[in-house]
């Protein structure tokens, strides 16, 4: 039988391997411009560039919009507003493997969110997996073995924020297309930032304003991918497929920054790598099993 539309592993996680491509890119961009613009500015730039990238669908983007969405559309704006300007703070500071491995609270946190508003069932094995993960961010941050500075504390927070963002944007995906969730995104970060970056302006010249125009480009394809690997399959499938993230951004770390390659890095990140797509695993199977759902089946 046909997969219906929100059941469909194998697109989910195609879509989002495409989106966490996207994210590698703008995170070695972010990187190379350094820290010579303020994290608010950067993000307004990114989030501005796009908005122009996305002007050929404004006209009608109200339209998309259902009348009870728009306080969903709004608390994500807000939300995602304070995580990319902690992000864009954190990514100027910490080697590219590290942002990228703490943020793998990300979807540790989005599995937790998602059994609290979405009754996704999470069982034993999903909550011992979880544990392990963030024992798996525990290696990563080492509290108490070394200093964390303020791009650690800032990615953390960043982490938190941006899985409320996605669990807005998988409430958003089951009441409008992929295309809308975008674009209300954008223009609500931008105008959540622009006041922000009001206060804290400094000249920007024609290569940063170049370079966060890439940053634009690869983030909006990214969030567009992944809102469509929300709508095909279970946020318990695509989220672990984020994980491949850490292997590309340790080679770019490596091969394009000259970042030394910390080892409590990579086993932390493994760790979490490890438990998690365990569960997806296993989660997988069982669905494969019940294909067919038995006589009162149908909710969980």
């Amino acid at each position: 039988m046909t997969l219906p539309d929100a059941n469909r592993p194998l697109v989910g996680i195609a879509w989002m391997v495409a989106s966490g491509l996207c994210f590698v890119a703008v995170t070695g961009v972010v990187r190379y411009l350094g820290t010579d613009l303020p994290a608010p500015q950067s993000a307004f730039m990114r989030f501005a560039w796009g908005v122009v990238l996305l002007l050929p669908a404004l006209p009608g983007l109200a339209a998309q919009v259902p009348a009870g969405a728009w306080r969903l559309v709004a608390g994500r704006g807000a939300v995602h507003t304070v995580a990319v300007t902690l992000w864009f703070y954190a990514m100027a500071r910490l080697p590219v493997a590290e942002v990228t491995a703490i943020g793998y609270l990300n979807p540790v946190l989005v599995t937790l969110g998602a059994s609290v508003f979405f009754a996704e069932r999470l069982a034993l094995r999903r909550i011992l997996a979880v544990l392990v993960a963030i024992g798996g961010a525990l290696i990563v941050l080492r509290p108490g073995l070394r200093d964390l500075g303020p791009g650690h504390l800032a990615q953390v927070g960043a982490a938190f924020a941006f899985a409320g963002s996605y669990l807005f944007a998988k409430g958003l995906s089951a009441r409008m297309g992929a295309g809308a969730v975008v674009a209300t995104l954008s223009v609500s970060v931008t105008l959540g930032l622009a006041p922000l970056a009001a206060a804290v302006w400094v000249p920007l010249t024609q290569a940063q304003v170049l370079w966060l125009g890439v940053v634009a480009a690869c983030g909006t394809a990214g969030h567009y991918c992944m809102t469509r690997a929300f709508a095909a399959a279970p946020l318990a499938v695509t989220q672990p497929v984020t994980f491949l993230q850490l292997v590309w951004a340790a080679a770019l770390g490596v091969l394009v920054f000259a970042e030394p390659l910390d080892p409590f890095v990579i086993l932390g990140g493994a760790v979490i790598i490890g438990a998690i797509s365990y569960i997806a695993w296993r989660e997988a199977v069982l669905r494969r099993r019940a294909v067919t759902p038995a006589p009162g089946a149908a909710e969980v």
